[in-house]
């Protein structure tokens, strides 16, 4: 299929995906407990006392290893494409 007349979908669906997965973890690893933190400075006390438990570590963090699985195998399946077009 000609490069033009490809579905954008098809074309950006991989790197979407990486994106996707670099902003939940961000979001969850950086954004969440800082906001969790303020929002708990600001609500009284003035203290944190309970710690933002990321959720998606959540399930034995599922969510991570079907994400390395998904990036994994569409990156070596990318390559290989690669490789059998400048064959």
């Amino acid at each position: 299929m000609d490069k033009k007349t490809e579905n954008w979908l098809k074309s950006y669906w991989r790197p979407t995906m990486a994106w996707m997965y670099m902003f939940v973890c961000f979001f969850d690893f950086v954004i969440a407990p800082v906001l969790w933190s303020l929002l708990q400075m600001h609500s009284g006390s003035g203290s944190v006392t309970n710690e933002w438990k990321p959720l998606t570590l959540e399930g034995a963090a599922f969510f991570h290893i079907a994400m390395g699985a998904v990036l994994g195998i569409t990156s070596y399946g990318r390559t290989k494409e690669k490789m059998s077009e400048s064959n």
